[in-house]
């Protein structure tokens, strides 16, 4: 059998092998998310930058908004991607604007689930989306800033929200963005990194928030073992 012969039958071979991505659509987006979490499992991701690495855990109580982000991750939605948008006290935002998908995610809130300092949460249209529907690839981390109890109960009363007590701990002595909770959908946090979350969020800016220098980023799922 000669070189090319083998050659060819060997990228038949990968090819027959080689599972083709699922395209999300509105009407199939539960469906797929759903199957496709139940065959990616991993919980675990990792962000490499200039300024150094982040960890993150993925909540399994999320399991669309998990799902997803292991879909985009896996089949190279990031691989563009940057931190393109920085707002100090508040969040460093990440994702590839020049690439649009045709779906939101479901919001799936859970009052354990909040802004703290390093919660992952994600983006979304805030105008006609009455139902809080998520962005399908654009996230960004809480930077946020430390609150006093007195501060904390004013935004409870404001937001009309109950505060448990450990987020009273983590607002007071991490930080957060209490304004968000109930508002997007957190759906992991830092576990490593925190330092390199303050070193992006203290780059100098333009225009309000667009970072003067840019910030691209790698991003990969922690395989199952």
């Amino acid at each position: 059998m000669n070189r090319f012969l083998v050659a060819s039958l060997l990228l038949l071979l990968f090819a027959c092998g080689k599972k083709e991505s699922v395209v999300i659509t509105p009407e199939n987006l539960t469906e797929v998310l759903t199957q496709y979490g139940k065959e990616n499992p991993e919980n675990e991701v990792i962000i490499e930058t200039k300024m150094g690495t982040i960890k993150l855990r993925l909540y399994d109580d999320t399991p669309l908004h998990r799902a997803n982000f292991v879909k985009l991750i896996k089949e190279g939605y990031y691989d563009d991607a940057d931190f393109y948008r920085i707002a100090y006290e508040f969040m460093i935002q990440g994702g590839d604007l020049k690439k649009k998908l045709n779906y939101v995610i479901p919001a799936e809130f859970n009052p354990r689930h909040f802004h703290k300092k390093g919660a992952l949460s994600m983006a979304r249209v805030t105008e006609n989306n009455p139902r809080k529907e998520s962005s399908a690839a654009e996230f960004f981390i809480v930077h946020g800033t430390r609150y006093t109890d007195e501060d904390i109960d004013i935004e409870a009363r404001n937001l009309g929200i109950n505060i448990l007590p450990e987020q009273r701990e983590a607002y007071r002595t991490a930080g957060g963005y209490m304004t968000l909770d109930g508002e997007y959908t957190v759906f992991g946090e830092v576990t490593e990194g925190l330092d390199v979350v303050d070193k992006i969020a203290n780059e100098k800016v333009y225009n309000t928030d667009h970072p003067l220098h840019k910030i691209p980023f790698t991003i990969r799922v922690v395989e199952s073992k």
